[in-house]
């Protein structure tokens, strides 16, 4: 070994190197060092694997590596264990610590309606707060589709990620024949645009005096878009998982043809609330087909609410809800609208044995026209005032059963039941507009009674849980006890129903509403059981009734079972398994059937192997008009090999 510590360059023969930040090691019969951070040998092996006998490596002449950069190696080759499995005259591969610019590691795959296709995403760090992605995506039987997401922070609070993509398709769906096998069955419109894209962005930004913005954007070209490329980089799944994670808000479905573009100011007060926005549904079927569109959208809504509270020293509490909106439409109606709602309250208890609360509701609406929309005789203004009466009724009793057990000291049962009445008189609405849920308010004359059941547990907490006193000196000083007992509501049982008095009075009278009946049970551990179904007593059938069930462990391991039904209408079945058979090897399985129509929906299965240097990671999927399988391989340190 020759070294020369001045500048930190050498020589080793027959030896190794190790770079401990990325576990990297480089072998060969000759290793020069030849800068800081950069190697040469002519005759070596790279890998990020322990032990003598790695269990992958790449061999080659000509290799360079560079820390926080790339290696370089000719005559490359991929070997597991003492097998070959690949050759490649030139081979690039990442050798990165930090994020930095460069390729990222690319996607490989195969589709009947795509053909051959390659993404190469490649990664720029503008700066320590914004970076960039850039997109190529090749596909054989579609053409190049070009992408970009921009991602930035301005401070703790106010940031925002920009995402566009644009593919010029070589196929259409315009009607010709042969071209249908580019669109998608069931929604009975053509795609006869060759122009495709996708613009979505989301930012969060902080406001002076405590008010706060979110802007989001969704513009796609065509009604299929979000179909054909819902998987992949850029495609919808990926994109919403993101956003979901990143703002805790994502897109409509990818089958949902109108999109929602809002801009909201809100600001929040311990008691009060004020939310206003610009909403515009977009419409992508129409747009497209340039349609007449009469979908309404609000530019703006603004709503300033009040949480229940009480009135200065009185006995009477009161809640508050308000909107304003101005309805704007294309080839419809345009009109504002002022709702305001309070509520008063004037709750009352009988000692321990129950609660009364009537209350009244007071609702005056406005609707104002727009000029243009309407003739000079008609009326611009129209007024509505209406009230409503609610009675809620309720009281509670329980029971603390001794249990005595190792670590159940105690259950409480507790029983709640409820009755609340509901009155709107009826009223002539004939002749106002009717543009959402406001402003068709249907008479009532309702009693809704219900019964809820609850089981909690007293159990002693363990004693490694317990944790020391707060850091605070104020509470550490004072005499602190830890919690030593946990608190489990393991059942949750309600019982729901109603009679309508106004039906009560027609002809073919059916005033009892289905009973309602929903439970969430924890019965053990790692168990629980979610349920609701809809009796009617009138057909003595259930109208609907859903199930779920859930058991899972620390290890990983989770088997979800889901059973939905809603009569004449639908039935369905769908499970999961994920099951971690040891350290390294995990298994999953998915099915769903259509039991109404007696049809399989989808079903996969899959594997994940993982070691300390790679993972090797394969799912095969089924659904009604489509199969495909993906497997990667991925090397760590290196990236990902796979088909997808």
């Amino acid at each position: 070994m020759d070294m020369n510590l001045n500048s930190e360059t050498g020589t080793i023969y027959n030896g190794a190197i190790f770079i401990d930040e990325n576990h990297f090691y480089i072998k060969g019969d000759k290793i020069q060092k030849v800068g800081k951070d950069s190697y040469v040998a002519d005759k070596a092996s790279v890998s990020t694997c322990d032990g003598d006998s790695p269990a992958w490596k790449i061999t080659g002449r000509n290799l360079k590596v560079t820390v926080e950069g790339y290696g370089f190696v000719k005559h490359a080759a991929l070997w597991a264990k003492k097998l070959p499995v690949l050759y490649t005259p030139f081979l690039v591969f990442p050798v990165k610590l930090k994020r930095q610019t460069g390729l990222l590691a690319p996607q490989i795959g195969y589709s009947d309606r795509r053909g051959g296709e390659y993404v190469q995403p490649f990664f720029w760090a503008i700066n320590e707060s914004s970076d960039a992605t850039f997109y190529s995506h090749y596909m054989v039987n579609r053409g190049e589709k070009l992408g970009l997401e921009y991602r930035y922070v301005l401070d703790e609070q106010s940031k925002g990620t920009l995402m566009v993509d644009f593919l010029d398709d070589r196929q259409v769906d315009d009607g010709s024949p042969g071209s249908e096998k580019w669109g998608y069955t069931g929604d009975g419109v053509l795609r006869p645009n060759s122009d495709r894209y996708w613009f979505r962005t989301k930012h969060d930004q902080a406001l002076p005096h405590g008010f706060f913005a979110r802007l989001d954007i969704d513009y796609v070209s065509d009604q299929d878009y979000l179909y054909e490329f819902k998987d992949g980089y850029t495609g919808f799944n990926r994109t919403d998982e993101y956003f979901i994670k990143e703002f805790g808000r994502g897109f409509d479905a990818y089958d949902d043809p109108v999109r929602l573009n809002r801009f909201n100011v809100n600001r929040n007060w311990p008691l009060y609330s004020l939310n206003a926005e610009l909403r515009w549904y977009d419409d992508v079927i129409k747009r497209r087909q340039e349609e007449t569109d009469a979908t309404l959208q609000r530019l703006p809504v603004i709503t300033f609410n009040g949480l229940k509270q009480d009135i200065s020293t009185s006995p009477i509490y009161f809640d508050l809800a308000s909107e304003y909106t101005y309805f704007y439409s294309e080839d419809g109606p345009r009109n504002h609208r002022m709702d305001i709602y309070p509520r008063f309250y004037l709750p009352y208890s009988f000692g321990s044995y129950f609660t009364i609360e009537p209350s009244v509701g007071l609702r005056e609406t406005v609707w104002h026209f727009d000029k243009e929309e309407y003739g000079s005789s008609d009326k611009k203004t129209l007024t509505r005032e209406m009230y409503d009466i609610k009675v809620d009724l309720s009281s509670e009793i329980y029971q603390v059963f001794n249990m005595e057990g190792k670590s159940v000291e105690r259950i409480k049962h507790a029983i709640r039941p409820s009755i609340i009445y509901d009155y709107i008189p009826e009223k002539d609405q004939s002749e106002l507009p009717s543009l959402d849920g406001i402003d068709r308010i249907d008479s009532t004359n309702l009693i809704t009674y219900s019964l809820t059941n609850t089981l909690t547990s007293k159990s002693k907490k363990n004693t490694k849980e317990i944790k020391g006193p707060p850091s605070d000196k104020s509470v550490a000083n004072s005499s602190y006890e830890p919690p030593m007992h946990d608190y489990n509501e393991f059942l949750w049982f309600k019982l729901q129903q109603s009679y309508d008095i106004n039906k009560e009075k027609e002809d073919d009278p059916e005033p009892f509403s289905p009973i309602r009946g929903e439970l969430e049970l924890y019965p053990i551990r790692y168990f629980s059981i979610k349920a609701d179904a809809d009796w009617s007593h009138y057909d003595s059938k259930f109208r609907s009734r859903n199930v779920t069930a859930m058991l899972w462990d620390m290890r990983g391991d989770k088997l979800s079972v889901d059973h939905r039904y809603q009569r004449d209408i639908s039935e369905t079945v769908y499970t999961n398994l994920d099951l971690k058979i040891s350290d390294r090897l995990s298994m999953r399985g998915e099915y769903e059937r259509n039991i109404f129509d007696s049809k399989d929906l989808k079903y996969g299965v899959g594997f994940l192997y993982e070691t300390q240097c790679w993972s090797f990671d394969f799912n095969l999927t089924k659904e009604e008009d489509d199969v495909s399988f993906i497997f990667v391989i991925t090397l760590y340190g290196i990236g990902e090999i796979g088909l997808k």
